[in-house]
């Protein structure tokens, strides 16, 4: 991509020439520090295997305490992109460990990866050995799968409001967890909500200017890559919000892979799953779980540590029967659902599968029609009786649609 930064111009990691965009690195994570509002990136993996930065030793050494995110753990998820999405989750809990305790981890959401109980449990067993003072999470969309993300709130939401949003002050910074992931529009992107722009608003009411500010949700804020879903569509309205603080973190997930930009005061960073990295965006025909060599695979999951100082294309295939309706039938491949639309006779019944390694679900706009969390294979039927359009998205990836005429 032309917007890649592949050489840093100063030797904190940031280009400060403007506006960045996709500023991506490849490893296990990022170690962050933050003096005076201007956060410095170091590489966790090379800190980890020995290559230890002297600066960086004394950036820890002078920081007042230490943070760290990691997201998209995908518990539950055993596709060829990673069998074996415990032993990676548990190999990033090593490397946090050996960096030393710290002070709070941030689980910026997709915990599980079909929102079960089972999922949950193996999570928190895993979550039980980090060395951290406490832990604080936002769901993620594969979080909350079940009764509306019930199951999500009991277990990591007990304190929150609304739908999981939340704020605390820890030694002089304020956090700030919101949600994007409950309200996602047909080809749109993640949304906050009127209500929980307007609790934003009242939370920073009272905050000095001077106050830092951390704020991690799911969906990033900023729009990265809109046709993939890849943003938030009130995002800006919660981005105005914050601009009058000297010094914003934001930090987000969803997308599996490490993209930072900094504009003004603010710096933007989103992490690497520890379960599948995902393709850059544009680069493949949909986002979803990328299959690497194995070797490689590591070097494409991670996680973020932070350290605060104060001061393919388908035909339809109809199937005729004595005893039944015609099926025409729709594959859902490739974050795409094909043919895209399609035109029936009433009284057609249309078949969708899914042949994706991803969990999606087929949702009509208006919710005249709604079907389980399709897993790999399963298949989804609904009989149209009646002439109409009928537009219809997968509320999991929301940039997905397609559209039914009956006539």
């Amino acid at each position: 991509m032309s917007d890649t930064i592949s050489t840093n111009l100063v030797d904190d990691g940031i280009d400060r020439r403007g506006f960045l965009k996709c500023m991506a690195w490849a490893g296990t994570g990022l170690l962050f520090t933050v003096s005076g509002g201007v956060p410095r990136s170091f590489n966790l993996s090379t800190i980890l295997s020995g290559g230890f930065d002297p600066e960086a030793a004394k950036a820890i050494r002078e920081s007042s305490f230490t943070f760290v995110q990691i997201s998209d753990s995908h518990i539950g998820f055993s596709k060829d992109a990673n069998k074996n999405v415990l032993g990676t989750l548990q190999l990033a809990i090593d490397k946090l460990n050996a960096a030393g305790s710290s002070d709070l981890l941030l689980h910026t959401g997709d915990l599980s990866h079909l929102s079960k109980d089972e999922e949950f449990d193996a999570l928190d067993q895993l979550l039980k050995r980090v060395k951290t003072g406490s832990m604080h999470f936002v769901p993620g969309e594969h979080d909350v799968l079940q009764e509306n993300g019930k199951n999500y709130r009991e277990r990591y939401g007990k304190k929150t409001l609304g739908d999981g949003w939340t704020s605390f002050d820890h030694r002089g910074m304020h956090f700030i967890g919101l949600v994007n992931v409950m309200n996602l529009k047909p080809g749109g992107l993640g949304s906050l909500g009127r209500e929980q722009l307007e609790w934003l608003a009242k939370d920073l009411k009272g905050l000095s200017a001077s106050t830092p500010i951390v704020v991690f949700a799911h969906v990033p804020l900023w729009e990265i890559y809109p046709d993939w879903g890849w943003g938030t569509d009130d995002g800006a309205q919660a981005l105005a919000l914050l601009k009058r603080f000297g010094s914003v973190t934001i930090l987000n997930g969803h997308i599996h892979q490490t993209v930072q930009k900094v504009e003004g005061n603010m710096t933007f960073h989103t992490a690497m799953s520890t379960a599948f990295p995902q393709p850059n965006p544009g680069q493949a025909k949909g986002p979803g779980p990328m299959v690497v060599p194995a070797a490689d695979l590591q070097g494409l999951l991670g996680l973020t540590t932070v350290n605060y100082i104060e001061h393919n294309s388908h035909l339809a295939i109809v199937d005729s029967t004595l005893n039944r309706a015609e099926t025409t039938k729709v594959s859902i491949d490739n974050f795409t659902f094909a043919p895209k639309s399609i035109s029936i006779k009433a009284g057609t019944r249309v078949e969708w599968t899914n042949h994706d390694d991803i969990p999606h679900t087929v949702v009509e706009v208006n919710q005249k029609f709604k079907s389980k969390v399709l897993d790999t294979n399963d298949t989804f039927v609904q009989e149209f009786a009646k002439a109409g359009t009928y537009k219809y998205y997968c509320s999991l990836h929301a940039h997905m649609t397609g559209e039914v005429q009956v006539v």
